[in-house]
């Protein structure tokens, strides 16, 4: 009774035209525009814009390992709230994503006051003409309540905020591909159901002192469709950054400088990997805005900077729906086509400094002095004193590896946390029916080499490989991954060795790497000798090994395992990749699979 009383309340100042009545400012607003919102508080603002409007609903997509709700808002004209329905309107989808490093929380406070702006106080008639927006407040719901005042160092504001990894101690912001976390297992989910047509992923960013407010993230160096990439440079970007000057709010491509804090070292561009939200969009056909506020501006600068940015976006999908729409199908079509895998596609880059541009970038005024107590360099910044420098940048990345893809790649079925994986990332799959003898290329790995320390709870990996052609048995259960399908991309970042985000590299199959069986030493001085008198070349190939590798001659166990290695005892399937590609087509198409 309490709630109607409430909403009627409510509604009754709307028809009176209190349109900007005060019971509907922010948590951030009433704070004088210093403070963001507790996830509680957040719920329950987002929950009384849904009790008012029927054009939104609220929506629980996953839960944290600490039990929160992760929720999601969609906004949509005619009350279509299921991907189904969206996409039989005609609608354009953007999804806006908040806090997922949540001692950035420009974007939560930013997108609810667009939200009500758009609903309650009736702004901006029209831009939901031809969008739909789903728009998640908080994506890391634990981190969020790890709440503080020191827990951004380098950021002006707000008063207190959340922590940047979850509950687990993980980076949502790194696991886009390897999804350990379950917020990320959630939100692949929610991504691949929607689709969205558009993403915007709200953060604050760290590093230099400059004049921009605000700095953006776009996929537009070969890691994206080409048609897609061009509507993103010349038909969004060209016309938002014209928006954002005209509000005064200019904005300028993410900072990274060659040598960090020193704008004279010039700027460095490179390719997300897809374990970033940007990286993810781009090899699934779709276009996604970084935002990166400026950490040394203070809270209300930020948010009303990322609230324009928001604003404009919308605006601009909302009129330009149609083309966005028509290229992400087209870019799913030619995904699937025979031509795709008829070129070699890209799966590794790198920064490249052979190729420059002069650009203008609104600095400040610094100094770089030895410090008398770290011994290193310290910037000084005078943020009084702005100055505009010309700095060269270096913005011509280059492809590092790149490969054609197969007619399908095929996993053994004990494989079972990366079949998990390939489900949640919504790759469709089919399994063998019975043991098979398939021709592949295969894989076998060398001079493997882990970080020394964990990253992201894991320890990375590179390795070399050589490939070869061979008939291998796999065994019924066996998944069989076709490449005729719009996540192709995804599918060849996983199982390509060289690719920065694959299993291989983030240390799903580590296993494969080990010896398991070991011979005696005094069994293997007899072998080892027997051997060389045998085997000319082996003798040969020894000698030379010794000669040449001076650690190798002084370690006595790995001489004696040596030999092993090159008896017929030795395990083949170690260094042996699991996953065969499966080149023809015709063979592919004679598996029992179902």
């Amino acid at each position: 009774m309490k709630k109607s009383i409430t909403i009627l309340f409510l509604s009754f100042l709307y028809f009176l035209g209190f349109s900007q009545n005060p019971i509907w400012d922010t948590y951030y607003e009433k704070s004088g525009c210093t403070e963001t919102p507790r996830y509680d508080e957040t719920i329950k603002y987002c929950k009384q814009l849904v009790d008012y409007s029927p054009l939104i609903h609220y929506d629980i997509f996953g839960k944290s390992p600490q039990g929160r709700d992760i929720p999601a808002l969609i906004i949509d004209k005619n009350k279509n709230f299921t991907p189904e329905t969206v996409r039989n309107s005609g609608n354009a989808v953007v999804l806006i994503q908040a806090c997922v490093h949540p001692g950035e929380p420009d974007g939560k406070d930013a997108g609810l006051m667009l939200i009500r702006d758009l609903v309650i106080n009736n702004k901006y008639p029209g831009l939901l003409d031809h969008l739909t927006i789903l728009f998640i407040p908080i994506f890391n719901v634990d981190g969020h309540e790890r709440f503080g005042p020191y827990n951004r160092i380098n950021q002006d504001g707000p008063k207190e905020m959340g922590w940047r990894v979850t509950a687990q101690n993980l980076n949502l912001n790194r696991d886009y591909m390897k999804a350990d976390a379950p917020e990320m297992k959630a939100w692949l989910k929610l991504f691949n159901r929607w689709l969205p047509d558009f993403t915007v992923d709200c953060h604050v960013t760290d590093g230099a002192d400059y004049q921009y407010v605000l700095t953006y993230g776009l996929e537009l160096y070969g890691n994206m469709d080409a048609k897609l990439t061009a509507w993103t440079k010349d038909v969004y970007l060209q016309s938002v950054e014209k928006k954002m000057e005209e509000a005064k709010l200019p904005m300028f491509p993410y900072v990274s400088f060659r040598e960090w804090h020193d704008p004279r070292s010039g700027l460095v561009v490179n390719v997300a990997p897809p374990m970033l939200c940007g990286g993810y969009c781009a090899i699934q056909n779709r276009p996604c805005l970084l935002i990166e506020t400026h950490m040394l501006k203070d809270y209300k600068t930020r948010v009303e900077a990322t609230y324009e940015l928001l604003k404009q976006t919308a605006l601009l999908l909302n009129k330009e729906y149609k083309s966005l729409i028509k290229l992400t199908k087209e870019a799913d079509r030619n995904t699937v086509s025979e031509t795709f895998r008829n070129k070699y596609f890209p799966v590794a880059f790198r920064e490249s400094f052979a190729d420059s541009t002069q650009v203008s970038f609104k600095g400040v005024q610094y100094e770089a002095v030895k410090s008398d107590l770290s011994g290193g360099l310290w910037f000084q910044y005078d943020k009084t004193k702005p100055e505009t420098f010309m700095i060269t940048m270096f913005n011509h990345p280059v492809v590092e590896d790149s490969v054609l893809l197969p007619a399908a790649y095929i996993l053994p079925p004990e494989w079972i946390s990366i079949i998990e994986l390939l489900g949640i990332h919504s790759i469709d799959y089919k399994i063998l029916k019975a043991p098979t003898k398939i021709k592949i290329t295969a894989y076998r790995f060398k001079n493997p080499k882990w970080s020394e320390k964990p990253y992201e709870s894991r320890h990375r990996l590179e390795v070399n490989y050589d490939a070869t052609e061979e008939e291998r048995m796999f065994p019924a259960g066996s998944v069989v991954v076709k490449t005729d399908q719009r996540s192709a991309k995804v599918i060849a970042h996983f199982f390509e060795p060289k690719a920065f985000d694959s299993f291989i590299s983030w240390g799903f199959m580590d296993a494969i790497f080990e010896q398991k069986e070991y011979g005696e030493t005094y069994v293997l001085e007899v072998l080892a000798r027997k051997m060389l008198a045998e085997n000319l070349d082996l003798k040969n190939e020894f000698e030379e090994k010794m000669k040449n590798e001076p650690e190798f001659a002084k370690d006595s166990w790995g001489i004696l395992n040596w030999f092993y290695s090159k008896s017929p005892y030795w395990d083949r399937a170690v260094n042996k990749y699991p996953v065969g590609k499966i080149v023809s087509s015709e063979v592919l198409q004679s598996l029992p699979v179902e």
